[in-house]
């Protein structure tokens, strides 16, 4: 395991300013060769899911924060982090961020994200916010990395929105997911989104819970088909 130390990376030199956003992974652990941010394994489960930008004026407090939505939707939390603290401390929980990776991002872009996702995971955990680890890959490039610094045997999230209804997306992430289901052994699978029986019955028949919550898409739709 190793122990970060990058975090010391601006705070030794007076005046400067820490755009590397070094203090979200201040006492953390790396896993992996490129040194993905550990987060720590997390009891507790969410009841219900709020997205982000909904999350920023809720009353409801009740509930999970994810970031199933649009990365300018959430950007502003990587960017001052601190700002946002304080409303998110008023939530039972986060997912951790699910910044987008898309096959024909450079790879590099793609691991850059996974690691953001993992700091900010990291430093939410570190402030008190109970934390599950969302799990995002794109392609077999990057099913391994999106396993780094996720706790095995506990609790993961993934999001299936854009993912299942076309069918060559829906392959890449039946396979993503086989992946990380071998590796990270997860005893529950938090899904944004719809979990078909195509996909998810083989790991319901494997013992693993199956959380799933219905996306802001699937909501509105539904309710425009109802009236």
């Amino acid at each position: 395991m190793k122990k970060a130390n990058m975090s010391l990376i601006n705070s030794t030199r007076s005046g400067c300013r820490d755009v590397f956003r070094a203090f979200l992974v201040k006492d953390a652990t790396y896993d992996g060769d490129l040194g993905i941010p550990r987060i720590m394994p997390e009891s507790s489960i969410p009841n219900k899911l709020i997205l982000f930008s909904k999350a920023l004026k809720s009353d409801d407090h009740d509930c999970w924060v994810c970031f199933y939505e649009d990365d300018a939707a959430f950007e502003r939390l990587w960017n001052n982090p601190n700002r946002y603290l304080p409303i998110l401390k008023q939530y039972k929980g986060c997912i951790s961020p699910d910044f987008s990776l898309y096959r024909d991002m450079p790879l590099v872009m793609q691991q850059w994200n996974i690691y953001r996702s993992r700091a900010i995971g990291h430093w939410l955990q570190k402030n008190g916010i109970p934390v599950i680890a969302n799990v995002r890959w794109s392609d077999e490039r990057t099913f391994d990395i999106c396993c780094d610094g996720v706790p095995k045997g506990d609790a993961i999230a993934v999001g299936s929105h854009g993912c299942i209804k076309i069918q060559r997306e829906r392959e890449f992430f039946a396979r993503g997911l086989e992946h990380t289901v071998k590796k990270l052994k997860p005893k529950t699978i938090v899904v944004y989104g719809a979990a078909p029986e195509s996909v998810f019955d083989k790991y319901r028949q494997a013992g693993i819970e199956i959380l799933q919550f219905d996306s802001e898409y699937m909501t509105v739709h539904r309710k425009a088909v109802s009236e």
